[in-house]
């Protein structure tokens, strides 16, 4: 049995991650974000605990916010990341470190370029991404003294996650619509490519990599499908709505950062075995029931 130490324990990703290793009989002791992982509070946790393993989630991870608090999100990502560590280097030498990323450092690329893999240059298109890309650099700086690990998520959605991101965002939509009745939803672009992985098979990962991963790797997570965030939307509408339509409102349209993201995570597979386990089916009706139950909570209340 060893001890883990999980940043960020109270978000999407860090509750799945908890639950799973719950279910593994692991310790697991959670920082949520109520603490700072540059305070001393935190060091002396790190000193007290020792933990054998880390999985660094904490993070700010707007896209949108990211242009208007850049030096926010370098402070938190960046400054937290190499705090940990260096917490960590003095606590607890030896350590096994995941850094969890983003695949949003890959930057905008061609069609011809994926599915990516983690040796494509990093291009970082929005600040929360270079915060990203250095907070890598950073940990890998610690590779002499700690077993680190970086990950690069690609997108992710399933139970729990906030309507502020695409799938439970076009799920409340539509159930909202529909309880009222109103069959035209305006939306902006709809043609970028995103590679989904269900959140629970996220945290599968996590702990593969814990497990089996090597030092010093940078691991993509990723499903290596790509499907249009329209496509997405209709599959949506099918299980939700389908009398609805989507109308596309020209003032919406933005220029897209990353108008496509799709990763190869074979080098996870082979080092760890893990793959993804869930349907995209079982992923998108488990999002639809959680967002119904909630809309219609919302409403009785």
């Amino acid at each position: 049995m060893r001890t883990f130490l999980v940043t960020g324990a109270s978000g999407f990703v860090g509750s799945h991650v908890r639950s799973a290793l719950a279910a593994r009989g692991e310790v697991c002791v959670g920082v949520d974000r109520s603490t700072d992982v540059r305070s001393v509070e935190f060091r002396e946790l790190v000193a007290r605990t020792r933990p054998d393993v880390v999985v660094h989630l904490a993070a700010l991870s707007s896209v949108a916010e990211s242009w208007s608090r850049s030096d926010e999100f370098h402070d938190v990502n960046v400054g937290g990341t190499s705090a940990l560590l260096e917490a960590l280097r003095v606590a607890r030498p030896g350590a096994r470190v995941l850094v969890v990323s983003s695949a949003e450092v890959y930057g905008a690329v061609s069609s011809d370029e994926v599915p990516l893999r983690e040796d494509a240059p990093r291009r970082p298109a929005n600040p929360y991404a270079d915060s990203k890309a250095r907070a890598e650099d950073v940990a890998l700086g610690f590779s002499d003294d700690l077993e680190v690990i970086i990950l690069r998520p690609f997108p992710h959605t399933g139970p729990g996650q906030s309507e502020r991101f695409v799938v439970p965002a076009f799920a409340a939509r539509l159930v909202r619509a529909r309880e009222a009745g109103l069959q035209d939803i305006v939306v902006g672009d709809l043609g970028a490519r995103r590679d989904f992985t269900d959140v629970r098979d996220v945290a599968a990962a996590y702990l593969a990599a814990a497990d089996r991963g090597r030092p010093g790797s940078t691991y993509n997570v990723a499903s290596g499908v790509g499907r249009t965030i329209r496509a997405v939307a209709e599959e949506l509408r099918g299980l939700i709505y389908p009398e609805a339509a989507f109308r596309v409102d020209p003032e919406l349209l933005r220029p897209l950062d990353t108008p496509i993201l799709v990763g190869d995570a074979s080098a996870l597979r082979r080092d760890t075995q893990w793959s993804p386990d869930i349907e995209w089916s079982t992923t998108l009706r488990d999002v639809v029931d959680e967002v119904t139950a909630s809309v219609r909570g919302a409403g009785e209340g």
